[in-house]
C-alpha cells in the first residue's frame, strides 16, 4: 500500500484518528481549534477546522488522501437545545470546505444533525462488539460511499449517568459520567480523559470506515 495519510478536522484527543491508524492509514494530522495535549495522531496543528482548510488548500490536495471532519455537535444536540445554549451550526460550512479540496471526506455527527447530512450511514458500538449504543451519523462524499455493518438489536439497558455499568448493562458515555476506565477499556481509548471521551467516537467505527476508503482508493488506482 502507498503511503496514505488522513486529514482530521476537528479531531479532539484523537478518537477518530485511533480507527484510521488501526484500518492501515500511515500517518493521520489533527486540526482543533484548542489545544489537544492528549492528541494521538503524528501531526497537530491548533487552528480553527474551515480556516485552515481554506488556506492549505493546495498543500491539502498534494497530500492527503481523504478527509474526516467531526464539526461540534452542540448544535444539534437535545441536551444543549433544552438548556438554551448557543452554538454554531458548521455542517454546511464544514461540507463546502471539504468539497473545495475535491478529496474523499466524511462528515460525522449526532442524530439531531441527520436532515442535514446528506445520504448520512448510521453507526452503532452494537456492530462492532461494544459495551456502548453511541449512534453516530457520516455522510460520505468526494466519490467515496459505504455501507452500515448489520445493526443488532438493543437487548441491553443503559445505565444512566451518575454510576458504573452492572454486569450486562450498556454505559453512556455523557456529562459526567462514571466508568472512565471502563470505557477507556472498552473502545480502546487508554490516553483519552472524560473530556476527551465524550466528545469522541469509538475508534472502531472509523477503523471500519478507514478500511472501505483504503479500498475505494485502491481500485481508483486501478480502474
Amino acid at each position: 500500500m502507498a503511503h496514505l495519510e488522513v486529514l482530521d478536522l476537528y479531531s479532539c484527543q484523537g478518537g477518530a484518528t485511533r480507527g484510521y491508524k488501526l484500518a492501515g492509514f500511515t500517518s493521520v494530522t489533527g486540526v482543533d481549534k484548542d489545544p489537544q495535549p492528549r492528541y494521538c495522531g503524528d501531526e497537530f496543528h491548533q487552528h480553527d477546522a474551515i480556516a485552515y482548510v481554506l488556506e492549505n488548500l493546495d498543500e491539502i490536495r498534494r497530500r492527503y488522501a481523504f478527509i474526516h471532519a467531526s464539526p461540534p455537535c452542540q448544535f444539534d444536540s437535545d441536551c444543549q437545545r433544552i438548556m438554551r445554549n448557543d452554538h454554531p451550526d458548521l455542517i454546511g460550512p464544514t461540507r463546502e470546505a471539504l468539497e473545495l479540496t475535491g478529496l474523499p471526506y466524511v462528515i460525522e455527527n449526532v442524530g439531531g444533525a441527520v436532515p442535514k447530512l446528506r445520504d448520512p450511514v448510521e453507526l452503532c458500538g452494537t456492530m462492532f462488539g461494544l459495551q456502548t449504543y453511541r449512534h453516530r451519523y457520516f455522510e460520505a462524499g468526494g466519490g467515496f460511499s459505504f455501507q452500515a455493518p448489520e445493526h443488532p438489536e438493543h437487548a441491553a439497558r443503559q445505565v444512566k449517568m451518575g454510576r458504573s455499568p452492572r454486569p450486562g448493562e450498556f454505559i453512556q458515555a455523557i456529562g459526567n459520567f462514571s466508568g472512565v476506565g471502563i470505557v477507556r477499556d472498552d473502545w480502546g481509548v487508554h490516553w483519552m480523559n472524560r473530556d476527551g471521551i465524550r466528545e469522541a467516537i469509538p475508534p472502531a467505527y472509523t477503523e471500519y470506515i478507514g478500511r472501505q476508503v483504503i479500498s475505494h482508493l485502491n481500485q481508483e488506482q486501478t480502474a
